[in-house]
């Protein structure tokens, strides 16, 4: 892998991981058309998205501390509350990741599929991006809201579906408000992206020396792009217009799909 490729992987990453249009098809359609382009397992992926998630810390580090001071005996108990939801919404999310660990990397290169689930979050985007504005907050999640917004994130883990998508989407369909279902939704990743990326550091060992500058620069551009993406995402969800990325998502895998089944020449 070059430092090109990582600074367009890196781009790709930050800038879809938080829009709702699935950061793991675009990056299974960029690695794709990238020639020569390999890594061992999905390690430069999980860096990727190990980037994306720094950026949330720093955003909502303000979130984080108040849910790291909960825990003492005098914490507020709202967010220990939400502490707590996420946990529970956590543990289907690994669940579902650990079982589908090793069938889901030898789909990143079945572009039919990418394309059919890219379609699939087109068509979630259209309906949580009609459903009836809901006005609940965080705090007043309940335990199916924390079960079904896991399995959402869970279900993420197939290249094409969007894990903001799904989650933020889900959310919404349940009446949470959608700046709180951004921040729940942002806030969820962290585990699961970080278990991903421990679960993926023994592929660090076939790494060559030449090629760790370009993995440390792609994660970097994912950092600071992904820091971008949240400001202008949490934007758009305060207008609840998520018909864009609902068309975005239908047009790109009905493309990929066409083009991938009947190829030309």
């Amino acid at each position: 892998m070059t430092v090109f490729q990582a600074i367009i992987l890196g781009l790709v990453q930050g800038l879809t991981e938080f829009f709702p249009v699935s950061s793991s098809g675009h990056l299974a359609i960029a690695q794709h058309f990238l020639p020569g382009f390999s890594q061992p397992g999905l390690l430069f992926d999980v860096l990727l998205h190990a980037g994306t998630m720094a950026a949330v810390v720093l955003y909502f580090r303000r979130d984080l501390i108040k849910l790291l001071r909960c825990c003492a005996p005098a914490g507020d108990p709202d967010d220990r509350r939400v502490l707590l939801l996420l946990i529970l919404a956590s543990v289907p999310t690994a669940i579902i990741g650990l079982a589908a660990k090793d069938v889901v990397e030898q789909l990143f290169e079945v572009m039919p599929l990418v394309g059919a689930m890219l379609m699939v979050t087109g068509l979630l985007l259209f309906y949580a991006g009609r459903a009836q504005s809901g006005g609940r907050t965080l705090t007043q999640m309940n335990k199916l809201d924390a079960l079904l917004v896991g399995i959402a994130q869970g279900v993420a883990v197939m290249p094409g579906i969007s894990r903001s998508g799904s989650t933020i989407g889900c959310l919404l369909l349940r009446g949470i408000d959608a700046t709180a279902a951004a921040r729940f939704s942002f806030l969820l990743a962290l585990p699961a992206v970080g278990g991903a990326t421990l679960l993926h550091l023994k592929d660090l060992g076939q790494v060559s020396s030449a090629e760790i500058p370009a993995y440390m620069i792609g994660t970097l551009v994912a950092f600071a792009s992904g820091l971008l993406a949240i400001r202008l995402l949490l934007s758009v969800l305060q207008r609840r217009r998520l018909g864009g990325f609902a068309i975005y998502c239908l047009l790109l895998g009905s493309v990929i799909m066409a083009t991938s089944m009947f190829p030309s020449g």
